[in-house]
């Protein structure tokens, strides 16, 4: 009973929100470069530049549309959180030994695109960039830390997005595949597991998510159907290169847990398409098809996929290994539009659960039930790379911060993940956290959310010395590592 042994405890960040050294080691801009700082009351924005020198500021995440000439650009006078963020790029051996001191069995992470191609054109790497990650592992190693790396964790080289719109191009593809071959190649002795895409079902934020100029849906599906490709290929590559190489595709489970409000058939009916239009990315990424119903979603909206010959058989054989997820809320959807939605527009809200701050459903039940569904639905080994919760934490005059509700959180999170293994016969791989440290958040561009059991020093506006410190749950997630989820 309870978690396997060898089940891979840890915690998870991104480059773009927690390495910074943005213009260091010969790295390039990318498209979270030009994203503003934001608040819990005020979304992103974006900068760019008119052939004519004079500068502007995209309010939001999403582009609608771009003047023509327009370039997206770093501009003076602007805070740009992923610039520094908080600084791992200096701080990875302190970091990393107190993640060795929590007990990580496996560390989560993003290779910065942009730190290895500048620009995602070149034909040859920067080397610096790739000292850089052979530091970072050799630390991991030193203290017995598995690696697991996202390829692309909402990162793409800025010039691509200039170019051509990033991922609204299939010439992408290729610049992806050649800079996976690189470090597949580079760490292939370093690296066991691999995530292809975070959060692949996010490519709807655009911008953000993915560096696309254009949000409309045609668009968006023809993009999501190139990184359906390019995550076939690198598995494909991968597991040429190494055939140990456990590679794996990642979901924002979230928006596939979706209640409905009442027992009104088309609330139910509702539920159901609104679910599966987020199972639909999974589904192509482990079956190696698109599913029946998205075809005839297509058909129905007039949208079209411009596919190339030979990709039918490209994404039946880059099947993934493993499915990844994140989850940090469920969801309910209602046949009738109702005041009261909920902060991220993501259903109305539910009265039964608590929520954040910020005002995220607090839903630990809703968590077994995301498991139990994915793992019924794929019958693939589930990795949990991504649950957390963003609060607003007090540091107390003798520098103490007691987060019970962090630990609150956790508790039940992973209580019910266990039940998920213990009643349900889930398979799950392991678990970690977002984030084990405090970072910069990606909708907001904040640090007031804090997720982590380590705080840093510092603000909304990049004040603080960066000291890190350990929350209380520092030492309790500690203890249920060591116990192996046992002691909660």
């Amino acid at each position: 009973m309870g978690f396997k042994e060898g089940f891979l405890w840890g915690g998870a960040t991104a480059a773009n929100q927690y390495e910074g050294g943005w213009k260091e080691g010969g790295r390039g801009a990318a498209n979270t470069d030009v994203m503003t700082k934001g608040s819990k009351d005020k979304t992103r924005g974006i900068t760019y530049i008119m052939p004519d020198g004079t500068e502007h500021l995209m309010e939001g995440v999403a582009v609608k549309e771009m003047p023509e000439g327009a370039t997206f650009q770093v501009l003076e006078g602007q805070e740009y959180p992923a610039h520094r963020a908080v600084d791992f790029y200096h701080h990875y051996k302190e970091d990393i030994a107190l993640f060795a001191e929590l007990g990580f069995k496996t560390y989560r992470m993003s290779i910065s695109w942009s730190r290895i191609f500048p620009t995602g054109l070149e034909e040859k790497p920067n080397e610096e960039g790739l000292r850089f990650y052979d530091a970072v592992f050799a630390e991991l190693h030193k203290y017995g830390i598995e690696p697991m790396v996202t390829l692309h964790h909402f990162e793409v080289p800025l010039e691509l997005t200039n170019r051509w719109g990033a991922w609204a191009d299939r010439r992408t593809v290729d610049c992806f595949i050649r800079y996976c071959g690189v470090v597949y190649e580079r760490y292939k002795n370093q690296v066991k597991y691999w995530l292809t895409f975070n959060e692949i079902n996010n490519i709807y934020f655009g911008f953000l998510s993915s560096g696309m100029t254009a949000d409309d849906t045609q668009t968006v599906m023809q993009a999501a159907h190139h990184q359906f490709i390019a995550s076939a290929l690198a598995v494909k590559l991968g597991h040429q290169i190494n055939p140990e190489f456990k590679i794996g595709c990642m979901l924002a489970a979230s928006r596939c847990t979706v209640y409905p409000e009442t027992c009104n058939p088309q609330d139910v009916q509702n539920a159901w398409e609104q679910a599966n239009r987020q199972y639909f990315f999974a589904d192509v990424q482990c079956r190696g098809y698109y599913p029946a119903y998205q075809l005839k979603y297509f058909e129905r909206n007039g949208i079209w996929i411009r596919m190339e010959t030979g990709d039918e058989k490209i994404l039946r054989e880059g099947t993934v290994d493993f499915l990844s997820l994140s989850y940090y809320r469920s969801m309910i959807t209602s046949s009738e539009k109702k005041k009261g939605s909920d902060p991220l527009l993501l259903g109305v809200i539910n009265p039964y659960l608590r929520a954040t701050d910020w005002g995220i459903a607090i839903d630990p039940l809703g968590f077994r039930i995301t498991l139990h569904n994915l793992f019924d639905r794929y019958q693939l080994p589930l990795m949990v790379v991504e649950n957390g919760i963003g609060a607003a934490d007090t540091v107390e005059a003798d520098g103490s911060i007691h987060d019970d509700y962090r630990i609150e959180f956790f508790r039940e999170h992973i209580r019910a993940m266990r039940d998920a293994v213990e009643l349900d016969g889930v398979d799950v791989m392991g678990y970690t956290t977002w984030a084990p440290i405090d970072i910069v958040s990606a909708g907001t561009g904040e640090m007031k959310k804090r997720y982590g059991f380590v705080y840093v020093d510092m603000d909304d506006s990049g004040n603080g010395t960066l000291k890190r410190s350990k929350k209380d749950s520092f030492a309790w997630y500690q203890k249920v590592i060591a116990a192996n989820g046992a002691e909660l």
